[in-house]
Order: C-alpha cells, then structure tokens, then sequence
C-alpha cells in the first residue's frame, strides 16, 4: 500500500470519527474538488459544505447553481448558510444523532426514581427500570438512569 493511500485512509478515518465524513462524495462535481489529491476532499463534508456557501456569497454563483456542484439540495444550502452565519464553521459539524435529553426521565420520573431509592435495601438502577416500566410504561436502560442521577447529584453538590 502506498504512502498516499494509507494517508487517504488516515484521513477518511479521522473524518468519521469527527462525523464530517461526506456520505456521498461521488455527487460532488465541482471543477475544484474534481481534481481530486489536492487541498479539495468531496470527502470532507465541512469543507463542501462551507465552498458551496462561499461560492455563492464571494464567487456571485447562484443558489441552485452551487446546490448542484456541490451534491446538496436548496435547502440544505440555506442551512449551512445560516448556521454559518449565526455560529461559525463548526455549526457545519453534524449533531450527534439522537436525543439530546434524558426525554423520558421527566421531573416526575425522576421525583418517582428518588423517592424508590429511600427504600432500603436501594433497588438496583435495573429495579428501578422495572418499576419504571410498571409506573408509567416507560423502557428506560439502567444505565440512563445512573446517569441521571449522576448528573442531578452533581447539580446539588454545585448549587451548595
């Protein structure tokens, strides 16, 4: 394997490990990513995203036009356009997937998982997962729930 191939790989590893590895860079046309090897990577989802917008705002290409070379729909340009005008590159780095909350572990949840715990013996976080499902029909992980008692325990210690 050569030098280029493994340093190509490197970096197609370390673009996914950061989550800006562009899914479809075969639909990235434009005639300076096309060169291929140099600066410009239709790999680097960041880097496509943020030449489709300076295209259009330095260069005077229309939206449609850049959308187009850059394999991204309208929208999406519109997209990348406000947040990075609104918060710098690195609102072009893509959100984790997922929920952003404990969504389940409501206030009253967690009131319920609180006062469970003044029993004794304290039930385990997978009996507490239990009781949760009977109580309120919830599947929450054990492991959710030692975070969230993590975090509201670190929540009192920093108030005091």
């Amino acid at each position: 394997m050569s030098n280029e191939s493994e340093s190509d790989n490197d970096k197609a590893k370390a673009l996914r490990r950061h989550r800006t590895l562009n899914p479809t860079p075969e639909r990235v046309v434009d005639e300076h990513f096309a060169i291929g090897g140099g600066f410009f990577d239709p790999r680097d989802l960041v880097q496509v995203k943020y030449e489709m917008v300076r295209r259009v705002q330095e260069e005077g290409a229309t939206v449609s036009e850049a959308a187009r070379a850059f394999g991204f729909s309208r929208p999406t340009f519109y997209q990348a356009r406000d947040a990075l005008q609104e918060q710098g590159l690195g609102a072009l780095v893509p959100k984790r997937p997922g929920p952003r909350t404990a969504h389940k572990l409501t206030e009253e949840v967690m009131a319920f998982i609180e006062q469970a715990r003044t029993r004794s013996p304290v039930p385990s976080s997978e009996e507490l997962a239990r009781f949760i499902e009977e109580r309120f029909g919830l599947s929450v992980h054990p492991r959710s729930i030692e975070r969230a008692l993590a975090r509201r325990e670190k929540k009192r210690r920093e108030s005091n």
